[in-house]
């Protein structure tokens, strides 16, 4: 009973902060855009940076589950897994399954493509502008607009698709992959106990990544 019971840190609370705030901010980003609210949209595209910069670090020092290292897979684990969720099987992975691992690359790398053109962007009469828009010619902060507009459908692509998994993962699996998320929780006898490992915070590594993000915003501001 107490195994059955017994719940385990899946997603420590700076992924979960980390994935929160994107939503939050990637929506009120598109909003801001759409009724011409530059300066928030600034304020909150800078905002966005740090947490991206945050999240790669995080990558590399957070807990297990956190780590690019242990969401990496070769193509016959994906294919694999595949075939068995068009099979019917389904057991949840302690951290990100392989289909989820690839998803998550895709939408760092879109979200990376997103603002860093974003930083560079001129609109079409020059009054708007990324904070090192001033670093590039006019020509090449249009094309940065470009790019940064398609980048974007691209990343709201991937997030749709994101929702339609997670909405298949509860319908066809009966597994809910919102709520860990949340919680940072699951039940321990969903998975082997080789596979769980401790993803408590962990806070001096923490503080690294957060400084190292806000100087990354820092750096920004003082060459633009």
């Amino acid at each position: 009973m107490m195994e059955e019971t017994r719940r385990v840190i899946v997603w420590d609370g700076a992924v979960r902060l980390f994935h929160w705030a994107t939503v939050l901010l990637v929506a009120s980003m598109w909003w801001t855009a759409e009724q011409g609210i530059m300066d928030w949209h600034k304020r909150m595209g800078l905002t966005l940076v740090a947490l991206l910069v945050f999240r790669l670090v995080w990558g590399v020092i957070g807990p297990k589950t956190a780590r690019f290292a242990a969401m990496v897979t070769g193509p016959a684990v994906l294919v694999g897994y595949v075939k068995d969720l068009l099979a019917g099987r389904h057991r949840p992975h302690f951290g990100h399954n392989p289909v989820g691992s690839l998803s998550v690359f895709a939408m760092l790398a879109a979200l990376a493509a997103q603002l860093g053109t974003g930083l560079f962007t001129v609109d079409t009469d020059g009054l708007e502008s990324g904070p090192l828009a001033s670093l590039i010619s006019f020509d090449a902060g249009r094309q940065a607009a470009e790019i940064h507009e398609i980048s974007f459908n691209v990343l709201f692509t991937l997030i749709c698709l994101h929702v339609i998994a997670i909405a298949v993962y509860l319908v066809f699996f009966k597994d809910n992959l919102v709520r860990p998320m949340v919680t940072g929780r699951r039940a321990a006898a969903e998975f082997r106990e080789a596979d769980v490992s401790d993803n408590r915070l962990p806070w001096v590594r923490f503080l690294i990544a957060a400084v190292v993000a806000v100087a990354a915003v820092y750096g920004i501001l003082t060459v633009g």
